[in-house]
């Protein structure tokens, strides 16, 4: 009997094959939302060629995952692992993204459920509840959602959520190529060819990377730290994102957009929702200078390796203080609101301290903050990159000059002193 197969022509990956299953999940609302979904939100207002959709990125991270299996079942590593759950594997590979909100990841910034929640019911109710029950039984909608979180105990759960999973691989290939920089070369093949299952310190098996395939897990991080130095960290992107939340903030306080609902949106479907006459002024602005790439400029600018650890971290934390403190400059500076912004990106980890590696003698270890002689340390140069990456901007309309100076000290005080000076109505640039 042989299975009924379609196939799909990709830039990146060239044909990608579908199943039964994956062709009955794309077919849902939910998938099909993701096509007008941008994969870099507002990056292709500087790489126009960043248009590319969460769609084709979950089409990619399916192709990748059954690449993955399909490597590891030939060395004879699936044995003990049924076909049934490698359909769950890639079920989840292809559904990673289902809750994301309009442009991307910006909106979990400013505090909104973030996409993995939001992404459960989508998963386990409705038309891809009843899909993945139909075609792989009744506790499927569960495990493809455990998957996703990183919380399933099963073996295979890191190549869906990890420091190595196939999600990071797909992206940083594809939106380099889409952006058309030359940041995201990965040694994907070599990469793929080099992960083992290994027994982890809780004696569960999980997924690992053999030692031949050091040179390519650097890579993986090069191009990471490249493409976020260059494209996802671009002040000009940045500019955009900060523009963006604030503006959803705004629509959000007003009742332009019940919060609960943001998620249900496309990108310009969210625009044209916000875009009607009673939209407040300060809303207004924004929306009108992001459709026309009117863009905030940078007014200070400091990479973190130099601010120092800690200095400024309430900026990425904590969003309804950072407004706060948006708001009392713009007052101080005689500019309306919305005119200030302050961003200071974050991403928790560009690589993972401790993977494990699979010696050639067969020993399991794990790279962790002390190496090994004779190699990269990679989880403290990954630290050191990521401050090397990583940039506290005060942005303004219009090309407004700031004080440097007084913003800097605002920026070096604690959270808790900021906004007591706030309460007590003090001016934070005198």
């Amino acid at each position: 009997m042989f299975l009924v197969m379609e196939i799909l022509r990709d830039p990146l990956w060239n044909n990608i094959r579908l199943d039964p299953l994956a062709l009955a999940l794309l077919e849902t609302p939910v998938m099909q939302r993701l096509r007008y979904v941008r994969q870099l939100g507002l990056a292709f207002l500087v790489y126009p060629g960043a248009t590319h959709s969460r769609f084709e990125h979950a089409l990619g991270a399916w192709h990748l995952a059954g690449v993955a299996l399909r490597l590891l079942d030939e060395r004879g590593a699936l044995m003990d692992i049924a076909p049934r759950e490698q359909q769950v594997v890639r079920a989840a590979a292809l559904l990673h993204d289902v809750g994301h909100y309009p442009f991307s990841h910006a909106l979990e910034e400013i505090g909104v459920t973030d996409h993995e929640e939001v992404a459960r019911p989508l998963i386990t109710e409705g038309a891809i509840g009843d899909c993945l029950r139909a075609h792989l039984g009744d506790s499927a909608p569960d495990e493809v959602f455990a998957l996703i979180t990183g919380r399933s105990p099963h073996a295979l759960q890191g190549l869906i959520s990890g420091s190595i999973d196939l999600d990071k691989i797909e992206y940083l290939k594809r939106d380099a190529t889409m952006c058309g920089v030359p940041y995201g070369e990965i040694d994907v093949d070599r990469l793929l060819n080099s992960l083992v299952l290994v027994t982890l310190p809780d004696s569960t098996p999980g997924i690992g990377v053999h030692e031949k395939g050091l040179s390519a897990l650097e890579s993986l991080l090069f191009a990471k730290y490249q493409m976020y130095r260059n494209v996802y960290w671009h002040h000009a992107v940045r500019s955009a994102t900060a523009m963006y939340k604030r503006l959803v903030a705004v629509a959000i306080d007003t009742n332009a957009v019940a919060a609960d609902t943001v998620a249900r949106f496309t990108d310009e479907g969210l625009l044209v929702h916000l875009d009607t006459p009673t939209l407040v002024p300060e809303a207004r602005t924004l929306l009108d200078a992001i459709r026309v790439r009117r863009l905030h400029k940078r007014a200070y600018e400091c990479p973190a390796a130099t601010l120092g650890d800690d200095v400024g971290e309430w900026i990425a934390s904590d969003y309804r203080l950072t407004r706060r403190v948006e708001n009392a400059f713009a007052a101080e500076l005689g500019l309306p609101p919305g005119a200030v912004l302050l961003d200071y990106p974050a991403k928790t980890q560009m690589l993972g301290v401790d993977i494990p590696m699979q010696r050639r003698d067969g020993r399991v270890v794990h790279l962790t903050a002390e190496g090994w002689e004779g190699a990269l340390n990679l989880p403290r140069l990954s630290d050191e990159l990521y401050r090397s990456a990583r940039r506290l901007r005060v942005l303004t309309a219009n090309r407004a000059v700031v004080p440097e100076q007084q913003v800097l000290r605002v920026l070096r005080m604690e959270a808790s002193e900021v906004a007591a000076q706030l309460d007590r109505g003090d001016a934070l640039l005198t």
